[in-house]
């Protein structure tokens, strides 16, 4: 099981965690924005001086208001992933409301994260190995020590519950449908 992002990781340095992750910046935006689209969401590139609106976490992590995605050049791709993920796994009445917190359980925060993982090889530049090692990077934590540990060896109730969720399709590939119940 992961445990996700740990608070800890918020408190080292944002600015050299971002020299060493992949960012916004790397992946071409129109890209992005295709992506996020099959999932009827809208990318909201500020500028670097702008603080990110709605973002639980402040700094460069991504923003979640409704089906607006809000990222600057210096956002992780891993955050705009995993904001985009909660959208994707949370149920409709949330995905109307959403406003910073996503406010999901352990097993969707799981899936979150595994959906996420997948997601990576969808963008070039990027791919699941690349995901795992900047959501290591970042401050992510697993039980089983990494990103890429959890997903081979302990992630079968994130696959699990894409699977009832109806997230997936019979390859355990993103179907690109949001959740519905």
């Amino acid at each position: 099981m992961s445990d996700s992002l740990s608070d800890s990781a918020h408190s080292k340095n944002t600015a050299q965690l971002t020299q060493s992750v992949l960012l916004v910046a790397d992946i071409p935006i129109d890209e992005i924005k295709t992506l996020l689209e099959k999932y009827q969401l809208t990318l909201i590139l500020l500028d670097l001086a702008q603080p990110i609106c709605g973002s639980f976490w402040g700094d460069s992590e991504a923003g979640l208001i409704k089906n607006r995605l809000y990222v600057r050049e210096d956002t992780p791709i891993h955050s705009l992933l995993h904001e985009a993920c909660h959208y994707i796994c949370m149920d409709e009445t949330r995905r109307k409301t959403i406003d910073t917190n996503a406010e999901g359980d352990y097993d969707e925060e799981n899936a979150v994260c595994y959906l996420q993982i997948l997601l990576a090889n969808k963008l070039s530049n990027f791919s699941s190995k690349r995901m795992m090692k900047d959501m290591d990077t970042w401050g992510y934590t697993f039980r089983l020590g990494s990103a890429q540990a959890w997903f081979e060896n302990d992630a079968e109730d994130a696959l699990t519950w894409l699977h009832n969720k109806k997230l997936l399709d019979n390859n355990n590939q993103p179907n690109y449908k949001l959740r519905i119940l």
